[in-house]
């Protein structure tokens, strides 16, 4: 497979690679659940617009590659709910708590209205009965929440990641969850970021350490393999 992440990569790192660089995936369990970080509006914009022009109203917006990789997204999400695989969705918490960024932000021009509007998650993913949402107040999905303790209850073993961005809080979560020993799964076409170089680059740096980056096909199949264990177990 060519992940993109190649591109990026020095002669000395393709020789390292080769030399000490990950030649086989680790391998997912056999309980596994989907889990969508942090994929609201803001950070796609409320149409689809090539990046730098939906940045003019939303400048955290990942564009055009943002929203491809939420259609990607919907496909695996589809196939998670038909075979009974849990959905966990992880947010922000917006109460006025002091963020984790301390870059200086603009003023937004935007109303408070269309401001509450870039907090949701976009209805091409959007939770549906039963699917827990997370709010959380760190980079990290795991960090002063209960999804430890949700998943640990389910006896999930493995989580299978989408979501923005690849080198915040996707990255965050990841090196959170293989901390706590899950084995950890990152979908290449179902995440994103806003650069292009942080984004391959993230993904490689998890895939050697943290995670098995492979191709949306691949997570189909196993979600759907993972099913039919699932739903006997549940009844």
């Amino acid at each position: 497979m060519i992940y993109g992440w190649e591109r990026y990569l020095s002669e000395r790192d393709k020789q390292h690679d080769q030399m000490w660089g990950k030649k086989a995936l680790y391998g997912f369990g056999k309980k596994p659940a989907l889990l969508l970080i942090d994929i609201y509006y803001s950070v796609l914009g409320l149409k689809r617009e090539p990046i730098f022009e939906s940045m003019k109203d939303w400048p955290s917006s990942t564009g055009l590659e943002g929203w491809a990789a939420v259609d990607k997204t919907a496909e695996l999400l589809a196939v998670a709910r038909s075979s009974g695989v849990p959905v966990v969705h992880i947010k922000g918490l917006q109460n006025g708590m002091k963020p984790w960024v301390h870059r200086h932000r603009d003023v937004s021009r935007l109303s408070a209205e269309t401001q509450a509007k870039g907090h949701e998650i976009v209805a091409e993913v959007a939770p549906i009965e039963g699917e827990v949402v997370i709010e959380k107040t760190a980079p990290s999905g795991f960090q002063g929440t209960p999804l430890a303790y949700h998943l640990i209850s389910l006896g999930v073993d493995t989580l299978i990641c989408c979501g923005e961005t690849t080198s915040g809080c996707v990255r965050a979560t990841v090196v959170d969850g293989a901390t706590h020993r899950f084995r950890m799964g990152v979908v290449h076409e179902c995440v994103f970021d806003r650069t292009e170089a942080s984004h391959y680059m993230n993904l490689y740096d998890m895939h050697q350490k943290y995670a098995d980056v492979v191709p949306l096909e691949m997570a189909k199949g196993y979600l759907r393999e993972a099913g039919p264990s699932l739903k006997m177990a549940a009844e």
